[in-house]
């Protein structure tokens, strides 16, 4: 076990419902066998956490939000942790962490689906009095439990490109995967905020011959263009109907994915990840499903791989795409009652840092 002397509590801007938050001193857990505690260097603000504040999607209070982050380990319980990649991680290294802690015990995680293990906790969604209450991003200092995914980041890759990968861009690495070859492929991409960025990019990278973007945002098409997008339109610019073979819908709206489905040409496949609240039904024709021998499957948080592959890809392509750019600068923690908005223009995340001095901005 490390033995650095630590504070004894973590500041944390903690969600009391609503709107509302307070900044409250917690105190910090004794770490177990396997665990970890972690600075939080950048916190990126994800869409389902401005969703929850505004009650589009529940979620328990008080507690500490916030599941996209960057930090550096501080203090290491008994055993020892590791990476994903089975590197002994020491005080210091900078890493990300996953959204999901799995048991890794259940007939789920056996079967590899651990992003719904039966004893799942998620960062970020748990009540401050819960078995995790030192589990958000929105705060000077995380608890890492046993079950956790870590990931190291390059030191070639900045807090801003970093952070968004715990969530977003794992995400997509699991939808892709969903989708199946991309090679060669045509795709459409429903909605263009940070996931559907994010697709683009891994459709242009993996070979796709034709990546068309759908949003009703101009300044988000433009920037899709720049991050892959072959073709970047509003819904139904024009009245030509569009063949895909692979319609990928982060967007959750019910008109689109109903737009994507109908653009699939025979043997298409249409993933769904961006339905995650409620919202209207959408109807499909089975006949067609049967005849044009169609494939929809849906994607919901994502396995520990599909973490290290989301950190590859973005120190892989940090020189081809702009990653920082999708990141406003940050923020103190004390101001994230007043940055939980949606971002606007070309900007896809807001984010908060407990300490502005420590941010890395390699590029």
């Amino acid at each position: 076990m490390d033995t650095q002397t630590l504070p004894l509590t973590a500041s944390a801007q903690v969600w009391t419902g609503g709107s509302d938050f307070r900044n409250l001193s917690v105190d910090l857990p004794e770490l177990a066998h396997g665990e970890a505690m972690a600075t939080i260097d950048l916190a990126t603000i994800c869409g389902s956490d401005i969703h929850t504040i505004s009650g589009r999607r529940s979620g328990p209070h008080p507690g500490i939000l916030g599941h996209e982050a960057v930090g550096r380990i501080t203090s290491i319980g008994p055993g020892g942790i590791q990476d994903f990649k089975g590197r002994q991680l020491q005080p210091g290294d900078r890493v990300i962490w996953s959204v999901t802690v799995a048991c890794g015990q259940c007939a789920r995680c056996r079967a590899g689906v651990t992003a719904k293990c039966v004893e799942l906790l998620k960062t970020g969604h748990e009540p401050l009095d819960g078995v995790w209450g030192l589990s958000g991003g929105y705060s000077s200092h995380i608890h890492l439990r046993r079950g956790i995914t870590m990931v190291s980041v390059p030191e070639t890759v900045s807090d801003a490109a970093a952070a968004p990968v715990a969530c977003a861009t794992a995400t997509v690495m699991a939808v892709v995967e969903a989708a199946g070859m991309l090679a060669g492929k045509r795709v459409l991409v429903s909605g263009a905020g940070m996931l559907g960025i994010v697709a683009c990019a891994v459709a242009q990278h993996r070979g796709a011959s034709a990546v068309h973007v759908r949003d009703i945002n101009p300044e988000r098409l433009a920037l899709a263009q720049e991050f892959g997008a072959t073709d970047a339109a509003a819904p139904n610019a024009d009245r030509t109907r569009l063949a895909v073979d692979i319609a990928i819908d982060v967007s959750g709206a019910a008109q689109a994915v109903e737009s994507a489905l109908g653009a699939l040409d025979i043997s298409g496949r249409l993933v769904l990840a961006g339905s995650v609240s409620p919202g209207p039904a959408v109807s499909f024709d089975p006949e067609r499903m049967v005849r044009s021998l169609l494939t929809i499957t849906g994607v919901h948080n994502y396995e520990p791989r599909h973490l290290q592959e989301a950190m590859d890809f973005v120190n892989e392509t940090r020189d081809t795409y702009q990653w920082d750019a999708l990141v406003e600068e940050p923020r103190a923690l004390a101001e994230l009652p007043f940055v939980m908005q949606p971002p606007t223009g070309r900007s896809l995340r807001k984010s908060v840092t407990p300490n502005v001095g420590t941010i890395r901005r390699t590029s």
